[in-house]
């Protein structure tokens, strides 16, 4: 997935917000990006997640901040480069069942369980 100006980029989260919208009934979606690959036993690939709304009516990226270059502000998606990577970001949120995707463009819909959404020690 190509970087995109900061001007042209209201389709994206940072983490903050990223953690407010999937507490309030929003789902995160896990894509793959690149199709993973099994090396001793890790897993390897990319993958970015969005937080889409119940109704599907927004997809926002997840991205980590906001990069200085040479050309300008530019944004990048947050990328997971291991499964365990996905899997400590999202546990770490309070998903309990965690599915990924193995080969490019699956993806996986999670939403919170209604009693971790409410409980403040999963934040």
């Amino acid at each position: 997935m190509g970087s995109q100006s900061s001007e042209g980029a209201p389709n994206v989260v940072t983490e903050t917000l990223f953690k407010t919208l999937i507490e309030s009934a929003c789902s995160a979606e896990v894509v793959c990006v690149q199709t993973a690959e099994k090396k001793s036993s890790v897993w390897y690939g990319a993958w970015i997640i969005r937080v889409v709304d119940p109704a599907r009516n927004f997809e926002k990226l997840l991205v980590p901040a906001r990069h200085q270059t040479a050309h300008g502000p530019e944004i990048v998606p947050r990328t997971f480069k291991t499964a365990n990577g996905l899997i400590s970001f999202l546990g770490g949120l309070g998903f309990t069942h965690i599915t990924i995707p193995l080969y490019e463009g699956g993806r996986a819909s999670h939403t919170l369980p209604s009693d971790t959404a409410s409980d403040p020690s999963h934040r």
